[in-house]
């Protein structure tokens, strides 16, 4: 039996993305009395060997699509094994609240299907939920007018030669400091709703490369494990990239999975990533929570 106490919040980064982005949240908070612990999921972060071309002044673009990518390789079953131990880890000093944003959500899902007696509660922050086999498989019924699409689109690097992973999506964030309308389309989709200043900051946080193959059945989540985890889906209603309606529709989904244990919803009006731009805002409602 553990001890009561307060919660440790565990937040898993979306694409592209690592647990640099969650110290303004971190720091939020931290002011609220919170203890938070953030990941860098298996690829990403810190320790992984992000292609040197990609920092490099002024870039040179056959150097970065040719560059091995960290993420090669990497499977959504490492994301859980590794979020796995770190929960396993802090489990016995009390509740643990795992928390994800947009990609992340799939890995955070996986998570509370495996190991559900690990978590107390899970937080959705705009976050991917995949309740429903047709999800993956099929179009969904929803209208996706989302403006991050054609805004990667513009910094996409196609992976050439022994780099080359039809899994693997690398992305040139930094092109975006030297072109001020990719910069500008960018932040429409991403960060509209605070200045080009924070929004530069975010760049420089970002990884290039993500692997879209965590996109597969083991992200489904059950109504047997996943579905007997308290859970939160925060919706955020100025979101560009992942829209209300896409957020909504996976809502319903998974709430027909579970109807008996929908989803608790909050709804902020912030961008994807406000948890960056309006940290307060966010640590209050998660503080709220628990």
């Amino acid at each position: 039996m553990r001890a009561p106490s307060r919660p440790t919040f565990v937040c898993v980064h979306g694409g592209s993305s690592n647990a640099r982005a969650w110290g303004p949240l971190q720091n939020e908070l931290a002011l609220l009395g919170h203890r938070s612990y953030a990941v860098d999921l298996p690829g990403h972060g810190d320790r992984a060997e992000v292609p040197a071309a990609y920092y490099r002044q002024p870039q040179d673009l056959a150097a970065l699509a040719a560059a091995p990518s960290p993420m090669s390789g990497v499977t959504l079953r490492d994301n859980v094994r590794h979020v796995t131990a770190v929960l396993r880890r802090l489990a016995p000093l009390g509740p643990v609240v795992l928390v994800g944003h947009s990609l992340g959500g799939l890995t955070i899902g996986a998570v509370a299907d495996a190991v559900p007696d690990l978590v107390d509660r899970v937080v959705y922050l705009s976050a991917f939920c995949l309740a429903d086999p047709a999800m993956l498989t099929g179009a969904w019924d929803v209208v996706d007018e989302n403006l991050l699409d054609a805004a990667v689109a513009r910094i996409a690097v196609p992976l050439t030669g022994d780099a080359a992973d039809p899994r693997v999506v690398r992305l040139n964030w930094r092109a975006a400091h030297a072109d001020p309308a990719v910069f500008a389309q960018l932040k429409a989709a991403v960060m509209a709703d605070s200045t080009d200043r924070a929004f530069g900051a975010l760049l420089d946080t970002l990884d290039p490369d993500e692997n879209h193959g965590v996109l597969e059945p083991g992200a489904l989540v059950t109504a047997e494990r996943w579905g007997r985890v308290p859970r939160t889906y925060v919706r955020l209603s100025g979101d560009a990239s992942i829209t209300p309606a896409v957020q909504d529709h996976m809502i319903r989904k998974a709430d027909e999975l579970t109807p008996h244990h929908p989803f608790e919803v909050h709804t902020l009006d912030t961008s994807h990533v406000g948890y960056f731009s309006r940290p307060a805002l966010f640590a209050e409602l998660l503080a709220d929570l628990v």
